[in-house]
């Protein structure tokens, strides 16, 4: 297995992510695009000690930039959603 700290790449903070975290018990990151499901379960697991009840990913397409000269996008990203198990919490998304 990969080192957990190159699959989880960032915590994602928005309304949308602490509305989640407050009614269904899920965290949101982002993650390695070319991570697996499996592996996000593992190295959310390690990271913080808790139990993963399932994942969902999201690949986010690259946004246009540039303008006429200098087409191009940003790259893309992969978004993770991990539901932890009952009673579960990580202590980074509690004190936000």
């Amino acid at each position: 297995m990969r080192d957990p700290k190159t699959i989880i790449l960032a915590p994602i903070i928005t309304e949308k992510s602490m509305l989640l975290k407050e009614r269904n018990n899920q965290v949101s990151f982002w993650v390695d695009p070319s991570a697996n499901k499996i592996e996000i379960k593992k190295a959310v697991e390690a990271l913080f000690n808790v139990k993963v009840k399932k994942v969902q990913t999201i690949r986010v397409k690259g946004k246009p930039k540039g303008g006429f000269r200098n087409p191009g996008r940003t790259s893309i990203r992969k978004k993770a959603i991990v539901r932890l198990a009952e009673g579960q919490t990580i202590e980074f998304f509690e004190t936000i």
